[in-house]
């Protein structure tokens, strides 16, 4: 062998050694350090209050950086938690966290409600103004939430609604969230089981790169609780919602973007938001546009969905005249409903006695019991000037491959005559009704390849 070779081997040599001991000498991976609520005082045996101890765990955590918070196996009753930066909470199998039923233990704080921004009991679990922030694991997270819905019930049946303030009613009867992500970006929330929320289960707000998967969100035990929405994106972006089963009683999957004079003065909208492969089975809708509309929604992919049983619509579009705000560039596809009353719904003038809010007159005496004044999120509610602000518009909307089997009608569309519905398509539809129904206020809608099955033989009509 040459002298030349016999120096190239040996060089190559030589380098190999030095890259393998450079790397043998390069620190270990650091592995997240973990936080034990036990060892700061939480008992898991369902009659504790934990608040504070957890709390501690969790700021320790944050404090370390990358700290991960676990529980032995247990139910951990809880008031108001607030996770911090860089840190995850971990909730493995056989671990629940569970709300108590006390509203002092959610201390009040500055968020947004149903469109508008109030002050209003923090979540069950809070990320609050943070960053990179995970929540995972098989266990749950159980609201306790009946409580909440009773006091909602007989607040609305025996007062508001005699009083003509059926809008207000959802304002005022304040109920903690499960979980609220709030001005906050990097968050995953993964795996998780969540049930009997008070309010909406996981609220997406003001935020950015969210990653909700694999969640089962169970809100129909012991009960029916109002607004128990299961994940709301409100005047959020780059969020994904992926592999979740949900049984609720109002909104399964809702995007929301501010209500009325209060949304178009945020002006905030809600955009490039992805929706796949989830399995809805009780709720309002599989997915929900809507009715919050003010700042705009656009650029949303849904994408594998599956319903199921007596909910009243598949695909939801909903809005009012007062809302305002531009909905473009929704694409929906592969969607199987079975049971479901509407495979498509589309309504701008949805719920009249919440969507359109009369301050009462006559002074205090129209007031609910105990009510001094008019709140000033009362104030924000009506209506809009001018009132073309309030006109909402629906444009550049794709529904493709949808299939349904037992549905009472196969359209239920209607809107404005100065806001037609504009440039829908509809491919690939495939639906088994008792009747059409009905589509109106449209403009330049095209349908193809549609097969659309109804039992009194009458047919799809665009106008």
């Amino acid at each position: 062998m040459r002298r030349s070779h016999v120096l190239l081997i040996v060089r190559m040599r030589t380098t190999v050694a030095l890259m393998a001991m450079a790397l043998c000498t390069l620190p270990a991976p650091v592995r997240a350090a973990a936080f034990d609520v036990a060892a700061y005082g939480a008992k898991g045996d369902g009659t504790t209050v934990n608040t504070a101890a957890i709390q501690k765990a969790i700021d320790a955590a944050a404090k370390a950086g990358n700290g991960v918070v676990v529980f032995q196996p247990g139910v951990y009753l809880s008031g108001a938690l607030f996770l911090k930066s860089r840190m995850e909470l971990r909730l493995d199998e056989g671990v629940e966290i569970r709300g108590v039923q006390d509203l002092a233990a959610y201390p009040v704080m500055q968020t947004r409600v149903a469109g508008v921004e109030m002050p209003w009991p923090s979540a069950l679990i809070n990320v609050y103004r943070q960053a990179h922030v995970k929540i995972g694991g098989k266990g749950a997270v159980d609201g306790d939430g009946k409580i909440w819905w009773d006091k909602y019930w007989k607040m609305r049946r025996e007062e508001y609604e005699p009083k003509g303030l059926r809008w207000a009613a959802d304002y005022d009867c304040q109920r903690p969230r499960l979980i609220q992500v709030y001005q906050s970006t990097d968050i995953d929330v993964q795996g998780l089981t969540l049930k009997r929320s008070g309010f909406w289960t996981v609220h997406i707000c003001y935020s950015e790169h969210v990653r909700v998967d694999g969640l089962t969100i169970r809100n129909n035990v012991g009960g029916r609780g109002p607004s128990t929405d299961g994940v709301d994106i409100d005047s959020s972006s780059d969020v994904l919602v992926a592999h979740c089963d949900i049984e609720c009683n109002d909104d399964a999957i809702c995007l929301k973007a501010g209500r009325d004079a209060d949304g178009l003065r945020v002006n905030r909208p809600t955009g490039k938001i992805r929706i796949y492969d989830n399995t809805v089975r009780g709720g309002a809708a599989g997915v929900t546009i809507g009715s919050e509309t003010s700042g705009g929604i656009r650029d949303v992919e849904v994408k594998g969905l599956t319903v199921l049983g007596a909910v009243p619509a598949g695909i939801l579009f909903k809005s009012a005249s007062t809302r305002g705000g531009t909905i473009e560039n929704i694409a929906i596809s592969n969607v199987n409903t079975v049971g479901v009353a509407t495979p498509v719904s589309i309504t701008l003038n949805w719920n009249p006695s919440y969507s359109y809010a009369k301050l009462p007159e006559g002074g205090s005496a129209n007031l609910p019991v105990g009510m001094k004044e008019m709140p000033d999120y009362w104030k924000v509610l009506t209506a809009v000037v001018p009132p073309e602000k309030g006109m909402p518009h629906f444009r550049k909307i794709r529904i493709s491959g949808l299939k349904s089997t037992g549905a009472q009608r196969a359209f239920a569309v209607s809107s404005y005559a100065d806001s037609p519905l504009v440039d829908f398509a509809f491919k690939d539809i495939e639906i088994e009704a008792k009747t059409a129904g009905t589509i109106a206020n449209t403009q330049g809608w095209k349908m193809e390849d549609m097969r659309i099955k109804t039992a009194d033989g009458s047919t799809v009509v665009v106008k």
